[in-house]
């Protein structure tokens, strides 16, 4: 078998692509140069073509524009009503369209704007949402329509194009279908009444519909057409392995900034890409330890990003120092053919601009220069400083410098000095700390004239009399102006590490918060908090139930309101992982903006904030303020999430440790006693009368203790089911120990006749606060479990006495006693320790029933080994006495 050599292999990138789109429909465009070219028609003859086969076609919508040929073509294909009822002006149901699933779907006018309140602000979201839940789709759409064209569009036809849809659309269509009609048949449709009515059509006529219009639209379509085939060629001979050569071998690298003219670069660029069929790379730059820029700066630059992604660009971020350097690194090696960049609108004399500087560096690069509109600054292009800051940048050196030239005048009338200008680079210093580079370059040359006019001979005069004191000047005014600049970008840096301390500091703050917040409820709140305390605006926060449905769980400010379409946004961002809400492509017109909080390892919630009325992001250190804060949310998040589930496991393993007991008392503690009676009642009915009167004397006491012995289990049973649920309610009355000792011993003895039981109760015994029935009960099982680990031939103590203000009762037995690591665990249920023939004896209840009565009554138990003879077992009552004043 051969070898498969790399060039033999289907490119990996495709192959990828092809994956991606296991599981989604199929998007089809019709594209056209203008309306009524027959998009519409098109794919309605087509659609009724399928229809006839056996296929499952539906129209979502269609828009006829009252031609009837058109209109006649949709009968009897299946139309789904339109929200707000089937009106010629009704808007496309998504939801509707999710519901029903067809296998194809025809939704009209691609680049269509929704209503305010729909789930998305245009129809080519619905159609992409569509698509990624697996259902084709057939759409039309004018070429005028695609963003990269509508202002070269605007400028040919005279006609703004409002609205607009990315290009990245069209590009990741599965097929573009091309309906074209030569530019006099379509007026001529257009005169007949074919496409317009005769009003509109006349307006048509005077504006949109003239030839040479028609004739630009028409090559644009054209052209992008033949791009789409070329494209689809050289997907096939990727997939196919098929060596090139291919279509076109070139990339553009495109330069933009936080101006106003990026954006019209960003157009003629994606132009300029797509009449080349080219790969483009959109790159902002920013120089390291630059103070973070103005946010109406940072606002334009983000737009210009997101323009550039929509037409189907790739955007990157980079920080150098040198801008020329950097630009030509990246091209050289992203392999990049021409560069684009806007002409400055201003230019410097003292220094080469950008684009001259590219020239000159670029070697075999081409470079494309997009001329501004106009000389005059954009709008978005430095302004001159407010008031209070032209106040400081002009008038601290005019202080400053007066200052200086005031001290060293009068310094000089009294002392000879030769080197005063060093006071004059303290002004400049000063200047620079305080105010920035501007305002040290003012202070220089303030100080050179004003050296120059007091202190250099002939002084009165802006004259240099010696020339050694021209090279002093420009000494001076180098020496201040390096100064000044380095002064400058020290106030910088250090105003970007302030900011930047700030940062961290909130970030180790809200570490701290989450560190102490203990469960989901306190950790959602103090992520409210933090977020609202960080950002300044409104926070919430949502995280699903046990059911999986979003709520609101913590907001700061607390009296925060969720209607329909802002939790509608918020389960969106959660269902998709992806931002919605404010300017986003999901519920763009609410004021929250949702994203999700995603860990390593699931999706958590979603936090909120209330954005501003006007339409203005957030800015990027809020930006990066907020994702730092969602990932700390997101691991605190899973945190909480795993010591609950810790906790269930923890219960349940208990519950499993507590059944498995149960059961395995009630296999011991019932059969046994159950087989004993059976037993004895078959012997007696089987035997009867031919035994004799001593065996059937001992057969029925043994049915009636082993009757006794299995009420008492079931007793128990109950007795702690009372205490767990809280329905024990003992008295607390004064009672006399000794009788409830008495009465206590006389049971045991009369249950085990071979039990040996020694008291001893203090005279004078002062009376305590409890229950008597229920005291009773406890000294009885104790005593029994005495019996059952002590042994039956040794003794059982009992000991009654006052101390403390304290009734005390200690009962001991005579067996091996117990390991002190092991004197909490035999209060718990069904614990159960062995005899000393290493069977466990009992039902591992009666502890745990005493600790609960004695409990209810207001007292304690407590169990302990006598340290003297290293055995025994001593479990000690104690309860209040009803008289503390008599206890001795």
């Amino acid at each position: 078998m051969a070898r498969q050599t790399e060039t033999d292999r289907p490119d990996p990138a495709v192959l990828l692509q092809l994956a991606a789109r296991e599981g989604r429909g199929k998007l089809t465009v019709f594209l056209g140069a203008a309306p009524g070219v027959g998009k519409t028609y098109a794919m309605l003859e087509r659609a009724r073509g399928l229809k006839a086969s056996g296929m499952d076609v539906v129209i979502g919508l269609v828009e006829t524009h009252g031609r009837s040929e058109t209109a006649k073509l949709a009968e009897g294909i299946e139309v789904l009503p339109r929200q707000g009822g089937d009106t010629p002006y009704g808007e496309f149901d998504l939801d509707a369209a999710l519901a029903r699933r067809p296998a194809l779907l025809i939704v009209d006018e691609l680049a269509h704007t929704n209503a305010t309140g729909s789930r998305h602000p245009k129809r080519y979201q619905d159609i992409a949402e569509l698509v990624g839940a697996g259902i084709d789709v057939w759409t039309a759409l004018n070429i005028q329509h695609l963003e990269s064209l509508s202002d070269l569009v605007a400028r040919t036809a005279g006609i703004p194009v409002r609205e607009t849809v990315p290009d990245v659309v069209l590009k990741r269509a599965d097929e573009v279908i091309l309906v074209d009609l030569p530019p006099a048949e379509l007026i001529a449709r257009l005169n007949a009444g074919k496409v317009y009515l005769p009003d509109n059509a006349k307006r048509a006529l005077d504006g949109f519909f003239k030839p040479a219009t028609l004739t630009a639209l028409r090559e644009l379509a054209l052209r992008r057409a033949a791009d789409r085939v070329d494209d689809q060629m050289v997907d096939f001979l990727r997939q196919s392995a098929v060596e090139g050569p291919w279509a076109t071998g070139e990339r553009l690298l495109v330069c933009v900034g936080p101006d106003a003219m990026s954006e019209s670069v960003v157009r003629v660029a994606s132009r300029l890409a797509s009449g080349l069929n080219a790969r483009w790379l959109v790159v902002s730059l920013t120089r390291p330890g630059s103070p973070l820029p103005a946010p109406a700066d940072a606002e334009q630059l983000e737009q210009t990003l997101r323009l550039a992604e929509r037409l189907g660009g790739e955007t990157r971020r980079e920080s150098a120092s040198d801008f020329v350097d950097a630009i030509l690194r990246i091209a050289r090696r992203e392999h990049i053919t021409q560069i684009v960049i806007g002409r400055p609108a201003i230019r410097s004399w003292l220094r080469r601009s950008l684009p001259d500087a590219l020239l000159r560096g670029a070697g075999e690069i081409g470079i494309h220069i997009v001329p501004g509109e106009g000389s005059a600054p954009s709008r978005r292009a430095r302004k001159w400083p407010s008031l209070p800051e032209w106040a400081l940048t002009l008038g601290l050196p005019l202080l400053s410098v007066g200052a200086t030239t005031l001290f060293g005048l009068g310094l000089t009338a009294l002392v000879a000095l030769q080197n005063l200008s060093m006071l004059y680079l303290a002004a400049v210093l000063l200047s620079a700390v305080i105010a920035g580079r501007g305002s040290a370059l003012i202070a220089a040359g303030l100080s050179f004239f004003a050296y120059n006019f007091f202190f250099i001979e002939p002084t009165g005069e802006l004259t240099v009399a010696q020339p050694q004191e021209v090279l002093s000047l420009v000494i001076f005014i180098a020496v201040a102006l390096a100064a000044g600049q380095l002064a400058a970008r020290l106030r910088e840096s250090a105003t970007l590490s302030r900011q930047q301390a700030r940062q961290s500091q909130a970030l180790l703050d809200f570490s701290r918060k989450l560190s102490a917040a203990h469960g989901q409820e306190s950790v959602v709140d103090a992520i409210a908090s933090h977020l609202n305390a960080s950002l300044g605006r409104p926070a919430i926060v949502l995280v699903p139930d046990e059911s999986g449905d979003l709520l609101p769980t913590a907001a700061w400010p607390p009296d925060q309101a969720l209607g329909a379409a802002e939790l509608t946004a918020a389960r969106w961002a959660f269902d998709k992982k992806e931002p919605a809400g404010f300017l986003t492509g999901t519920l763009p017109q609410i004021h929250y903006l949702f994203r999700p909080i995603i860990s390593a390892q699931r999706l958590l919630g979603v936090a909120g904030l209330v954005m501003g009325p006007r339409d203005i992001p957030l800015a990027p250190d809020e930006e990066r303020t907020w994702i730092a804060l969602l990932d700390q949310s997101a691991i605190a998040l899973d945190r909480a999430r795993l010591t609950r589930e810790s906790a269930r496991a923890s219960v349940a393993r208990e519950s499993e440790k507590v059944q498995s007991a149960l059961l395995s008392s009630l296999s011991h503690d019932l059969r046994t006693p159950l087989a004993s009676i059976t037993g004895a009642v078959t012997s007696l009915r089987q035997l009867g009368d031919k035994m004799p009167a001593e065996s059937r004397a001992d057969l029925l006491l043994s049915i009636e203790e082993e009757a006794g012995r299995l009420s008492r289990f079931v007793a128990n049973l109950f007795d702690m089911t009372r205490i767990e649920a809280g329905m024990m309610k003992a008295r607390r009355e004064p009672i006399e120990l000794a009788a409830i000792i008495d009465t206590s011993t006389a049971r045991a003895r009369k249950l085990h006749p071979d039990l040996l039981i020694e008291t001893s109760i203090a005279p004078g015994l002062p009376r305590a606060l409890g229950d008597a029935v229920l005291l009773e009960q406890v000294l009885f099982n104790l005593l029994d479990n005495a019996r059952k680990y002590g042994g039956a031939n040794l003794p059982v103590t009992i000991y009654a006495r006052a101390e403390d203000g304290e009734a005390s009762i200690a009962v001991t037995d005579q067996g091996k006693g117990i390991p002190e690591a092991d004197l909490e665990k035999i209060f718990d249920k069904f614990y159960r320790r062995a005899k000393g023939d290493g069977r466990p004896a009992g039902t591992g209840l009666g502890l745990s029933i005493a600790r609960g009565l004695m409990a209810s009554m207001g007292g304690s138990i407590k169990a302990s080994s006598p340290a003297i003879r290293k055995r025994g077992t001593r479990i000690t009552l104690r309860l209040p006495l009803a008289e503390p004043g008599r206890a001795s």
